[in-house]
């Protein structure tokens, strides 16, 4: 393994505010790295270079403005101008806990794979509304961890938090112009090409996802939207799993109309599974309100997803249409 030189690639898309609290945990991270940060400013009408400017001194950090192609793109924008030989990306609403880099480090130096991925935490200062969401992306009770599992070598990292090394971006191109689903179909490729990945369990971050119920809603039914078409892209990648939110969605209701029929046993077991996720929920965050809310994104999660899932396979696995031409607000273009 080389000398790991790190640069931090983060797109970012009018969200200044962001950056600053971004680079701010930047300043307080423990251990003496060897590493630079790449802001990409992706066609924002609000800029962050006066942010960045005010860490210019503290923190070693490039920043390059281009028209806006997305943050799979941007991402290769950012690395084909580092300095490093092994990038590190991060979504702009992240926070960084002080021992981020030390945990990589460990990890990469106990075992070098040419990418990895971490988790995401609920930070203490995030809203009652952030917690739950963060509760139902993360939990073993609904999806989180459906990421190619925890075997060695075959961890598919997400974007918001990945490590990828120089070889593998070059060998592989990067990113594609499918957004979301750009960071599942990079790992998967990766694999193809025979490189190894792993999770990093210590390398979180903590994840802010400023977003309304209404747009979390949007968010978890483009990632349905985008998985038949990943399927397609990476055929042994598809998993009866993925199917799991339209089955309870469509059980969900179905368990409703038979109970107005006099058939309680259905809707039962979805009491029973909602009680189990609010208990757990109330544990986790000793809060009534966080997992009152909890409940409610598992529902807004599922129901989102599961949509979004049924609708794509049946437009691109029965109709046989085309993806971009059926779903072209899921692409962008490369300018970089």
């Amino acid at each position: 393994m080389d000398t790991l030189h790190f640069s931090f690639i983060i797109p970012v898309y009018n969200r200044p505010d962001e950056v600053y609290e971004l680079l701010e945990s930047f300043t307080k991270l423990k251990g003496d790295f060897d590493y630079d940060i790449c802001i990409v400013e992706d066609g924002s009408s609000i800029s962050s270079k006066n942010v960045v400017d005010q860490f210019s001194e503290r923190l070693k950090i490039s920043y390059y403005v281009k028209e806006n192609s997305g943050p799979g793109d941007s991402r290769n924008y950012g690395m084909r101008r580092a300095n490093g030989n092994y990038f590190i990306i991060l979504d702009s609403d992240v926070l960084l806990p002080e021992n981020y880099l030390q945990a990589v480090f460990k990890s990469l130096s106990n075992f070098y794979t040419d990418c990895f991925g971490g988790p995401d935490a609920a930070h203490s200062s995030f809203s009652n509304l952030q917690k739950a969401i963060n509760f139902a992306m993360t939990s073993i009770l609904t999806t989180g961890g459906i990421r190619g599992g925890k075997d060695t070598g075959k961890f598919e990292p997400r974007s918001f938090n990945m490590g990828i090394s120089k070889k593998a971006f070059e060998a592989s191109g990067g990113f594609g112009i499918i957004h979301p689903g750009e960071d599942p179909d990079l790992s998967l490729r990766l694999l193809d090409l025979g490189f190894k990945s792993q999770l990093i369990k210590e390398a979180f971050v903590y994840h802010k996802r400023r977003i309304s119920w209404s747009k979390f809603y949007q968010q978890v039914h483009k990632f349905g939207l985008v998985r038949p078409i990943l399927n397609t892209y990476h055929p042994k990648s598809e998993r009866f799993i993925f199917w799991l939110p339209t089955f309870f969605s469509v059980g969900a209701i179905i368990s409703c109309i038979l109970f107005l029929m006099g058939i309680k046993w259905l809707l039962y077991i979805y009491v029973v599974y909602l009680a189990l996720a609010f208990l757990l929920a109330l544990f986790s965050t000793k809060n009534l309100v966080i997992a009152i809310f909890a409940v409610v994104a598992i529902f807004v999660q599922f129901f989102g997803y599961g949509y979004g899932f049924l609708k794509s396979t049946i437009a691109i696995k029965f109709l046989k249409k085309n993806p971009e031409e059926r779903f072209p607000k899921l692409f962008f273009k490369h300018v970089s």
